[in-house]
């Protein structure tokens, strides 16, 4: 009993502890509340140093038309989001960030963000984008995710389930090992199931939505993200259910697309 208690106190610390550097912050453009447990600045720091190995380690592609079309993209839809956020006084949520735009030669249908802004496309979706307003769908998508801070929250959400491990493993130390055993096993299936699923294609459908945003104020024709969204869902291959996926289906997010499109078409500028 001593030693449950003294486990069970040691991790109601930890939830003092966390409690203290917990931020409330709101994901700009949709206003959400999100709970943050890493500081920004070491979330890019990470994430620059990860971000320079990959590309030692991986074949940056050597196709200059293509090269020059996703840097051009990309800084072009970032701007845009940098004036938008100093015009609402939001200038400081972007501090720290480092833009840098790459295509690696890879048949993956990929494309990534990190935080504070570096991304990689793989060639493998350039055919679905098929133009230089496919690849803004994509890039103002995985430029969301940065804006929005995805990685961080996804992280500290990851952080609170450990927790909530911990904290379980301790209340149940003097039950029999098979109890322990359940408990592993539903905890393990009910955090992946109900909370990091849901969890990442929330997070999926906010850039969608941020994304279809950020290219219609860099000027880039939001509408044609349901057309690259339907190629991508004609792409082939097996796709677990929605609740087993980190993404919405293909038929989810068309739907979700279409919803956002007339708040998108408010920023748009030919």
């Amino acid at each position: 009993m001593k030693n449950k208690k003294i486990k069970v106190f040691g991790a109601l610390l930890l939830v003092a502890a966390v409690a203290v550097t917990i931020r409330c912050t709101s994901v700009p453009i949709t206003g959400r509340k999100q709970l943050l447990l890493m500081p920004e600045s070491s979330m890019m720091a990470m994430s620059f140093n990860q971000y320079d190995e990959f590309l030692k380690e991986s074949k940056v592609s050597a196709d200059k038309k293509n090269t020059d079309m996703i840097k051009r993209v990309g800084t072009r839809i970032s701007k845009a989001v940098e004036e938008y956020m100093s015009q609402h006084g939001l200038a400081s949520h972007l501090e720290g960030y480092s833009w840098e735009f790459n295509l690696v030669d890879d048949p993956q249908i990929n494309a990534w963000c990190m935080p504070g802004g570096k991304v990689v496309f793989y060639t493998g979706i350039l055919p679905y984008c098929q133009d230089e307003n496919g690849i803004a769908v994509v890039m103002g998508h995985e430029i969301a995710h940065a804006v929005a801070r995805h990685g961080n929250e996804r992280m500290s959400q990851q952080m609170v389930t450990q927790f909530g491990a911990e904290l379980g493993n301790a209340m149940m130390s003097e039950k029999s090992a098979e109890a322990q055993a359940i408990f592993s096993t539903l905890y393990g299936v009910g955090s992946q199931l109900l909370v990091a699923l849901p969890y990442s294609r929330n997070h999926e459908t906010e850039a969608d939505k941020m994304g279809l945003i950020f290219m219609a104020m860099a000027g880039y024709n939001p509408e044609t993200a349901v057309e690259f969204w339907q190629r991508m869902a004609a792409s082939g291959g097996q796709k677990p259910p929605q609740f087993l996926s980190t993404h919405p289906s293909d038929q989810t997010r068309v739907s979700d697309l279409q919803k956002f499109m007339p708040e998108a078409l408010k920023y748009y500028r030919k």
